[in-house]
């Protein structure tokens, strides 16, 4: 039940960004634009969907592992995967002191796996387990498709949004057939805070989602809710550099990585870390 109420919540986000792309689109007065946009943003999620793998791999400067380099991390997710019948994602190993981990890939076949140093170096083997029960729920649960069609629905309305406000640089607007200057104006504030809302909502929808059927993979909901305390505080005094390559990576991730003070809730891309370990910590039969 719980999983299937995030299904519907992550379809009528979806639906409400493909709706704002069509309230764009009517605003600007024309089907041109938005056709052009949505083939520019299409091909800018294909990209991103079939090599976003790569680039989060490459913006942690993370390297694959084998079992040799890594015997008890194979050894956990090797355990995991078949467990939860999926196949045996790669493994990377990113020389980040900042504690996080987090998957990628388009599909179970060809999902990879990232773990920074510094987790590997704050956790114990029961909390990793938990960590990785959580990433590879990511690969099952379909996130990365999920997130990739939510981000490019995001980049259709940036792109309309753009068109927008270049129209009205050149003097477009205030004719009867197009949008006023005002409405362009509008657009242009309003447009980027709706997409962003909505995909931050859909990503702390997944999370949520995540923690649960990783919490049940692993049996052990008090692993994880450990694992995210420890996460926390630690990454606060360690947070990851903020920048272009990183930010994008940022969502992906088991926690927020950056130090947090400049982020606003509502735009965070995932929950409350006391909201989800209650919830862990509910699911256990133990009140916190």
């Amino acid at each position: 039940m719980h999983r299937l109420r995030n299904g519907l919540k992550t379809a009528v986000l979806l639906g409400g960004l493909s709706a704002l792309i069509l309230l764009v689109g009517q605003v600007l007065g024309g089907t041109v634009g938005l056709l052009l946009a949505a083939v520019v943003a299409l091909g800018l999620n294909g990209v991103s969907y079939f090599y976003s793998d790569k680039l989060a791999i490459r913006a942690m400067r993370a390297e694959e592992i084998g079992p040799n380099q890594a015997p008890r991390l194979h050894a956990i997710v090797a355990e995991l995967a078949a467990t939860k019948g999926m196949p045996m994602p790669r493994l990377y190993l990113s020389p980040t002191d900042s504690p996080n981990a987090f998957a990628t890939g388009r599909n179970p076949s060809n999902a990879a796996v990232c773990v920074t140093s510094g987790i590997l170096e704050v956790l114990d083997e029961r909390e990793l387990r938990g960590v990785l029960g959580h990433e590879l729920s990511h690969v099952g649960n379909r996130d990365i498709l999920i997130s990739s069609v939510a981000a490019g629905l995001a980049s259709m309305v940036m792109i309309l949004v753009n068109i927008a406000q270049l129209g009205a640089l050149f003097g477009f607007g205030g004719d009867e057939d197009g949008p006023s200057f005002f409405e362009i104006i509008l657009m242009a504030v309003l447009g980027p805070v709706a997409a962003g809302l909505i995909q931050a909502a859909i990503s702390r929808s997944r999370e949520y989602a995540a923690d649960a059927s990783g919490a049940e993979a692993t049996g052990d909901p008090l692993a994880l809710a450990s694992a995210l305390d420890k996460i926390e505080r630690v990454a606060q005094g360690r947070p990851l550099p903020e920048s272009s390559e990183t930010a994008p990576v940022s969502s992906l991730m088991i926690a927020n990585p950056f130090s947090g003070k400049t982020m606003m809730r509502l735009f965070s891309t995932h929950p409350d870390t006391r909201d989800r370990i209650a919830r862990l910590h509910s699911m256990s039969g133990e009140q916190r």
